[in-house]
């Protein structure tokens, strides 16, 4: 058997294997070199993946006036991405933990970069406004099959190759390019929105996210393969001069133990939990362009689309740094989590409830502001648990999470723009939306957990 190392990893030459009986070893930690330039390629990832999804919420009141839709045409349009996301979350988190999270990442973000820039010519494609409607749907649920994949590899990603103390902050840095996305699309989306109409939006993300998906495949992703050259033993352990640290944490043939997960109210609490913010986030992030064109109607986009989620970003990545430094003080990453879960649920309520009452553009837009700041808490809380009580199945876990926590996607989202149609109150939907939170929060408190389980 001949060992030779490159770049800080032992390697096992294949041809010192046995050939009748190979397993696949991949999973070893990061470099410190290859970290961050890891860490800071999927926070560009996820910021192209939310301007990809906010371009439409941006655009919506404009193709709306345009192809003469109503309010419920304009939720089916926003909802049906959402049937795509949920379908695809738990096949993205299983083939994330199978063949690595590397290899889908790349494959979602090909599809959903390619049709987001295709969305303006599909809008073009019929003459008939049923034909259109139903054209746009179908291929927004596609769009967002594609996106479903993303955050599960990602989860996936840094349960596998972040060392323990550091996964909720990198996670932050990694998940909080969503609010950067957002962020992005709201200010220099409403410009070209504004100066070249509503199909220019669509063609600077597609084309932005384009390149980032051609730096992931021509660069990064052979510079792994060429760092972390895969290791083919017939068992594990058999060499015993190969580093922990090369060795897989888990056979790829383990099966997820489902039935012990739904047996734990902690699990249930889980995705109780995941679902009641996400209720609240989708719904922001989807009718907050409406809610003030509606209610002020001179008011700057770029103002509206842009200091909500100006405050959101900080606060995701406060939320990993702050649960690192308060378990490094020694409390325990249960009640971690529900802390940072608390400022999330419960300052989303709050300031939803308040909002109802507020008459002028400013205190709206604080109110809405400090909101979106609360979710951004979520990161470094409910969304980091499945490493927690499944650090080896990671993916898999989050992705039916996010299963559940994509259903007020639709749901919510639809709902939210009947609710205006019947009621024409905003008041009643952020009401609603604010009693969905604390119920969240209730139940993640009572039976939450950060304990391992699997």
């Amino acid at each position: 058997m001949g060992l030779r190392t490159n770049d800080d990893v032992v390697l096992i030459e294949p041809a010192d294997v046995p050939r009748d009986s190979i397993q696949l070893i991949s999973d070893r930690k990061w470099t410190r070199s290859e970290k961050p330039v890891w860490i800071a390629a999927m926070s560009v990832g996820t910021c192209m993946l939310y301007a990809s999804r906010t371009v439409m919420p941006l655009c919506i009141v404009a193709i709306s006036k345009e192809m003469e839709w109503t309010k419920s045409d304009s939720a089916t349009i926003l909802s049906s991405f959402f049937w795509g996301y949920t379908l695809s979350q738990v096949l993205g988190g299983y083939l994330s933990d199978r063949i690595g999270g590397e290899t889908v990442l790349a494959v979602g973000a090909t599809g959903w970069g390619i049709l987001t820039l295709l969305t303006p010519k599909i809008a073009y494609l019929y003459d008939d406004k049923l034909s259109r409607l139903y054209t746009l749907v179908f291929f927004r649920v596609i769009i967002g099959a594609f996106q479903g994949l993303h955050m599960p590899s990602l989860t996936s990603l840094i349960s596998r190759k972040v060392a323990e103390g550091e996964k909720s902050f990198a996670y932050s840095i990694a998940t909080s390019g969503s609010h950067l996305g957002t962020l992005f699309c709201g200010s220099v989306g409403s410009i070209f929105l504004e100066k070249f109409g509503w199909e220019a939006p669509f063609y600077v993300v597609g084309v932005l996210t384009c390149c980032w998906v051609l730096l992931l495949r021509l660069h990064l992703l052979p510079k792994q393969r060429e760092v972390s050259r895969l290791i083919l033993i017939k068992e594990i352990g058999q060499f015993t001069d190969v580093p922990d640290a090369v060795h897989a944490n888990r056979n790829p043939k383990d099966g997820v133990p489902w039935m012990l997960l739904i047996k734990t109210p902690a699990f249930w609490s889980l995705l109780i939990g995941h679902f009641c913010q996400n209720n609240a986030f989708f719904i922001l992030l989807s009718w907050l362009p409406t809610y003030f064109h509606e209610n002020f109607p001179h008011a700057k986009g770029w103002i509206f689309n842009v200091v909500p989620w100006l405050v959101t970003f900080p606060s995701a990545l406060l939320s990993g740094w702050l649960a690192d430094y308060m378990m490094a003080k020694g409390l325990s990453a249960t009640a971690v989590r529900k802390i940072i879960e608390s400022v999330a649920l419960f300052g989303a309520a709050f300031f939803l409830f308040v909002i109802s009452y507020s008459q002028s553009f400013a205190g709206a837009l604080f109110c809405m502001a400090m909101a979106l700041c609360s979710c951004g808490f979520h990161h470094g809380g409910v969304m980091m648990n499945p490493q927690d009580i499944a650090p080896r199945f990671a993916g898999s876990v989050f992705g039916v999470m996010n299963m559940a926590g994509s259903v007020p996607g639709f749901v919510g989202v639809y709902l939210t723009g009947y609710i205006l149609e019947t009621t024409k109150s905003w008041s009643v939907v952020f009401n609603l939306t604010s009693a969905v939170c604390i119920f969240g929060i209730t139940v993640y408190l009572i039976f939450g957990t950060a304990r391992r389980l699997i």
